[in-house]
């Protein structure tokens, strides 16, 4: 007749599955934090329950019965399997999470707006963003990805980089600011405008020399802010002209909140995945790393068109 399980000795049968392993009654207390007594106290009870001896007690040693030996067995091989289990069990968390390490400006414009369509796509994954713009080190128990900009796939040692998107550069404003101001009929017109620049005055410089505009036809000046989200938020102010990359203003171009008054356009770098090995990522890393991948490639695609 099958026992009842809340009839099961369970706590005589740990105890003697620690005594059977070591042998030894004084050990099997030291490991389960008990004295001596309740073990041996906790085994004979067991002997009782099962009406036949589990050891062989000699002077200052004990001896498995057959008996004892099947029993440890069978405790040996259950007690491990549980302890496997329930150390997979708190290990494992109930949501998946992937951390992702993104710079600021690419975050704030670009990813953070697209990225309930993941949740959407993912819910079983949470996305934990750091902002953060030093170069990128992969630890065991960091971040798995990274979004960066670079002009460079070797930007990042010891880790892989694919390329997602070009940068490309050109000028953009509010349509506000273009009705109020002078008239840009050439570059060099730009010179009357505030130049909104991000970081340095290096891009703007960049883009002057691809436009046949000499350094010395446009002073350096105009506000310097840290990064492109801000200067995209600038102009749609109507504070200025930016100098904005395409890709994260597509919607701003299309809805015609920024409008871009010349066809002169200048790389700049691009905007690059980046991880320790990717094609060695968990599986919550490997579906955001799809999932951005199929989103810089509509970027692309809205770009194209707009």
């Amino acid at each position: 007749m099958r026992r009842k399980r809340g009839h099961l000795p369970l706590t005589a049968l740990r105890s003697f599955e620690a005594a059977g392993r070591h042998l030894s009654f004084s050990r099997a207390a030291e490991e389960l934090y008990v004295s001596q007594a309740a073990i041996s106290r906790q085994i004979r009870e067991l002997e009782t329950f099962l009406r036949q001896p589990l050891f062989f007690r000699h002077h200052r040693r004990v001896e498995l019965t057959d008996t004892g030996r099947r029993l440890l067995d069978q405790l040996v091989r259950s007690f491990e399997g549980i302890d496997r289990l329930l150390s997979e069990l708190t290990a494992a968390p109930t949501q998946s999470v992937v951390r992702v390490s993104v710079e600021p400006s690419l975050a704030s414009v670009w990813l953070v707006p697209r990225l309930n369509r993941f949740r959407e796509l993912r819910p079983d994954i949470d996305v934990s963003l750091e902002v953060d713009l030093r170069l990128i080190e992969f630890r065991s128990d960091q971040r798995e990805l990274a979004l960066r900009f670079s002009a460079h796939a070797t930007s990042w040692p010891r880790s892989e980089a694919e390329q997602l998107a070009a940068v490309v550069d050109s000028p953009v404003l509010s349509p506000a600011l273009l009705v109020s101001g002078p008239a840009l009929e050439k570059p060099i017109d730009l010179g009357r405008y505030t130049l909104l620049h991000e970081e340095n005055r290096q891009a703007w410089a960049r883009w002057f020399e691809a436009a046949g505009v000499t350094a010395e036809a446009v002073p350096a000046r105009g506000p310097m802010l840290a990064d492109a989200s801000l200067s995209k938020q600038a102009a749609l102010l109507g504070h200025g002209v930016a100098l904005g990359d395409l890709l994260q203003i597509g919607e701003e171009l299309a809805s015609g909140a920024l409008i871009k008054p010349f066809d002169i356009d200048v790389a700049s770098g691009a905007y690059w995945l980046v991880a320790r090995r990717l094609n060695d990522l968990s599986e919550p890393a490997r579906a955001f790393a799809d999932w951005v991948r199929a989103e810089f490639a509509e970027s692309r695609r809205f770009l194209a068109k707009a």
